[in-house]
């Protein structure tokens, strides 16, 4: 009879210390949907409801490979824009309890909406499906995408006829490009590799294999020092102008409510990146610290005739003349010239 009574104890104890857990991890789970939207800043406090922290002997958020026991929104584990972590919960009943979330970080001031004005407009190529857009002196480097018919290019601001021209292999998706130095480096889209070529003759003198990270090669521009690249995520890629394989860091990028991924065609201009959102008509004013979206153009009169003749005409050019930003698209007619206000 007592061995009866112990065992029945016992299974009480078992079903108790069940739907404690499960309580625990139902309100971390509300919790942590609760916040998604509103998000966190770096210093904020990860305020877990009394029915976590009241019944856990310890929390220890994962980050993948990192870890930590603070419940502080700590840049030293967490990025700008969204996070994977998985809660490792150790219960006072001596219980191990997992669940994986998503944790946003934005920045703490709004982005500024930045004004302009169209001072100018040049021709474009309409067949051109631009990828990669610079100016140099008077003399425009564009990169061309889509299969069978990638190529380089170079033409004078104002006209459309290519200076010179060279041209990928049929199985290459040409990408995003930039001038740095003497040579130009170009991105494919899903061959993993960049090409480098002489400035002057555009002559291909290298390639290279993207770092790991990279999943694919979108966006690329140079703030000399380091190539700065994209690949379709929230990401942007620092790596090494001398050996563009090796990364040296990355950033992650967000404004004050949204996480922005999808960066594609790149620009540097006086100390900031500038970055196009694929799909979307606006440039994002980026500081290269620490990913902040500080301020955004909204381009949608310019683009809007395009894009509504074909989704995919959209804006993908950016580069600086003096002041002044150029703006084009892909298959667009016209690059713009407009005055920052």
């Amino acid at each position: 009879m007592k061995n009866k009574i112990i065992v029945g104890f016992a299974a009480l104890l078992l079903v108790m210390s069940c739907k404690n857990d499960e309580k625990i991890l139902t309100s971390l789970a509300d919790y942590n949907a609760s916040m998604e939207t509103q998000g966190y800043h770096f210093g904020d406090k990860i305020e877990l409801p009394k029915e976590v922290t009241d019944n856990v002997e310890s929390i220890v958020i994962s980050f993948g490979e990192k870890e930590s026991t603070s419940l502080m929104v700590d840049p030293k584990y967490f990025t700008l824009g969204d996070n994977a972590v998985t809660f490792n919960i150790k219960t006072k009943s001596g219980e191990t309890l997992y669940q994986d979330a998503t944790i946003n970080v934005y920045s703490k001031s709004p982005e500024t909406a930045i004004n302009y004005e169209i001072v100018a407009e040049y021709p474009h190529d309409p067949k051109n499906f631009v990828q990669g857009f610079q100016i140099d002196g008077n003399t425009i480097y564009e990169s061309e995408g889509q299969y069978g018919s990638s190529r380089l290019i170079t033409y004078k601001l104002g006209e459309t006829i290519p200076i010179k021209e060279t041209k990928q292999p049929d199985d290459v998706f040409s990408e995003g490009s930039t001038i740095a130095g003497n040579k130009i480096y170009q991105l494919t889209w899903e061959n993993k590799k960049g090409f480098v070529y002489d400035k002057n003759t555009l002559s291909l003198l290298s390639e290279f294999p993207y770092p790991d990270m990279m999943i694919k090669g979108w966006g690329l521009t140079y703030d000399g020092k380091h190539l700065i690249a994209s690949d379709g995520s929230k990401n942007l890629y620092f790596l090494d102008v001398n050996n563009p394989s090796k990364m040296i860091k990355y950033i992650s990028v967000a404004g004050n409510t949204s996480v922005y991924d999808q960066l594609n065609e790149l620009e540097y201009y006086n100390g900031f990146i500038y970055a196009n959102v694929w799909h979307k008509p606006i440039i994002l004013k980026i500081n290269p610290s620490n990913g902040e979206v500080v301020g955004k153009f909204d381009f949608t009169k310019i683009a809007d005739p395009f894009t509504k003749a074909d989704s995919e005409n959209v804006l993908n050019g950016i580069a600086f003349k003096g002041d002044n930003m150029l703006v084009t698209g892909k298959n667009w007619p016209t690059i713009y010239e407009v005055a920052i206000k």
